[in-house]
């Protein structure tokens, strides 16, 4: 099989033919139907987290959605031809053991979910990383709920998400944005308000607000913004300090906490909302020869959208 093999820091992906995988015990085999970039993987070439990876030289993708091609020994729950993701976790494929930037991959399956009929591929597989991070933001840590009013702050890959994850939940959203190019497609999401500012909407009285952000000056404009008693989730890391009025905090009472990438469960829950067609994510369909052009297009910052390889 052909697969997008990294061979060492800043290097570039390297396209090789390697054995298709065949399953051990516990384990199933996937024909890769679409595999999302991630920042992760900027991150894994230029050094940054490559201390994550179980092995060099490894196949990296670790938002893989396909069919089950292959099954080991004792496993069940899963047949050959079901439609499956793999949450992206760092015992998985694409960190741990080789991933989905290939035409098969292995994979345990107590890690894998079942994908319903009614969520595509190039879905699924954002689904598997992205969109579960931002339903573990919004719903797990930031307990949204319908009638509540909440503030995204950032309108990328996550937090569009995370708007959109708010909305089904039934709060009125608030965006702030420093990107005004980005201002439409906000409002298309029939949002409450849209700045570049969280604390525009400080007299919104904001029960939750989240921080896709992270570069420090944005946490504390959330510790303006949030209403008395309210909840603040940390979710972006663009920095990794900031400084954050304590008297605002003690005296607003404000309950501030992070949040991390997700669980398996939440995995399935962004593929139901996906499947009644209230999440969506902002996806470039792209070749598998074209990978690792668009992981330079993302370190370069000219990707507006999640980068999709399609087999």
């Amino acid at each position: 099989m052909r697969a997008w093999q990294f061979t060492g820091v800043n290097e570039p992906l390297q396209l090789v033919e390697l054995p298709e995988p065949t399953p051990a015990a516990g384990e199933i085999v996937l024909a890769v139907k679409a595999a999302g970039i991630c920042h992760s993987d900027v991150s894994f070439i230029d050094g940054t987290i490559t201390s994550l990876l179980g092995h060099i030289p490894i196949v990296l993708g670790h938002e893989t959605a396909g069919i089950v091609t292959a099954v080991g020994e004792g496993v069940t729950g899963f047949a050959v031809g079901d439609r499956v993701g793999i949450p992206a976790t760092t015992e998985g494929p694409g960190t741990a053991v080789d991933g989905g930037f290939a035409e098969y991959t292995a994979v345990e399956a107590r890690l894998a979910v079942h994908v319903p009929d009614a969520v595509d591929f190039e879905q699924a597989a954002p689904a598997m990383d992205a969109a579960r991070t931002a339903y573990r933001a919004v719903e797990t840590f930031g307990h949204v709920a319908a009638g509540m009013n909440v503030g995204i702050i950032g309108f990328g890959g996550l937090g569009s998400l995370g708007a959109q994850i708010a909305k089904a939940a039934g709060a009125t959203v608030y965006v702030a944005e420093v990107n005004e190019s980005a201002w439409e497609r906000v409002k298309e999401l029939g949002v409450g308000g849209v700045s570049a500012d969280i604390r525009d909407f400080e007299d919104a009285g904001l029960d939750v607000v989240i921080d896709f952000a992270g570069f420090g000056t944005t946490t504390a404009s959330a510790v303006d913004a949030v209403r008395h008693g309210g909840r603040i989730v940390q979710i972006g890391l663009a920095r990794e300090t900031a400084t954050l009025s304590m008297q605002k905090i003690t005296m607003k009472e404000i309950t501030l906490v992070g949040a991390s990438n997700g669980e398996k469960s939440e995995a399935e829950a962004v593929l139901g909302l996906i499947a009644t067609g209230a999440l969506r994510s902002h996806t470039v369909p792209i070749p598998f020869d074209r990978i690792p052009e668009y992981i330079g297009k993302l370190t370069s910052g000219e990707l507006a959208g999640r980068a999709v390889a399609l087999l």
